[in-house]
């Protein structure tokens, strides 16, 4: 746990300062994709010579063309609000609290879905891994784990990788820390979210030992994803992570949303685990 990527942070990725223009940030979106100005063009029904004029200030794109272009390079929700500020235009999605009224139904079906994983732990994540929302599979893992690392916001980065939390009981623990770290690195690249870089900071910075006592020889078994081997109550669990997110979300807080769920990768997993809640 975990490689989920994203809630209900308001400060879950720092937007690009209004103050340097549309264009630049545009710039800067399409060279991080790396699509050059006509391919750009092409996909956005434009010409290689207005992306250029928008790109160094000498024309002011529309709203709507701002919006196209985010689409094209795929520019999260949050940064196409920022986006539209910086050209001049209010922004078009909301962040609404995933407390608030409004989103009753994502909330109650969200809940529900993970309750259905049970007996296999499922738990919702924003964009810094704040822990939104877990079934009684995931509390079964975190069993013995500190209550300073359960106290909220529980945070799964910090849960997984923390000297006193699963960290020790992860038998394969330099693969899986080497996936999440990677992970991070690449999310913080996309999104340049200074919270999640400082929690990136921290959690590197964990100890790790020279040469892990709990390590075992790899089992033969043909995984079809690097899994996760815990250490739980005397047996070896091991656990494949999948990641479902929503399809085009009009909303800062759905957009940033992930659901993780953590299947067993062998039959003796899923045996125990249905055992556990039987």
């Amino acid at each position: 746990m975990t490689a989920a990527a994203h809630g209900n942070s308001t400060t879950a990725t720092t937007a690009p300062t209004v103050d340097k223009g549309v264009g630049p940030l545009l710039r800067d979106w399409r060279e991080r994709r790396r699509v050059s100005q006509l391919e750009l063009a092409l996909r956005a029904d434009s010409s290689a010579r207005h992306i250029s004029f928008i790109e160094t200030g000498r024309s002011r794109p529309s709203e709507e063309m701002v919006l196209r272009l985010a689409e094209h390079l795929d520019v999260p929700v949050r940064e196409r609000n920022a986006l539209l500020l910086a050209a001049g235009y209010a922004p078009r999605y909301p962040e609404t609290p995933l407390d608030s009224p409004a989103l009753d139904a994502l909330r109650e079906g969200v809940e529900r879905l993970i309750q259905c994983y049970e007996p296999y732990p499922a738990l919702v994540v924003d964009a810094t891994y704040q822990v939104l929302a877990a079934n009684r599979g995931v509390a079964v893992l975190l069993d013995g784990i500190p209550d300073h690392l359960r106290q909220p916001p529980l945070n799964a980065m910090r849960l997984t990788l923390h000297p006193e939390g699963l960290a020790p009981r992860i038998r394969n623990l330099r693969e899986w820390r080497g996936h999440l770290l990677d992970q991070m690195r690449r999310e913080i690249a996309l999104h340049r979210s200074e919270p999640l870089r400082q929690l990136y900071e921290e959690v590197a910075a964990y100890p790790v030992p020279e040469s892990d006592p709990a390590a075992e020889p790899a089992e033969p078994v043909p995984y079809f994803a690097l899994p996760m081997r815990l250490e739980h109550d005397g047996r070896t669990l091991s656990f494949i992570s999948s990641i479902s997110t929503f399809n085009t979300p009009m909303d800062v807080t759905v957009a940033e949303l992930a659901i993780e769920t953590l299947l067993p990768a062998d039959p003796a997993t899923a045996k125990y685990l249905h055992s556990l809640m039987s």
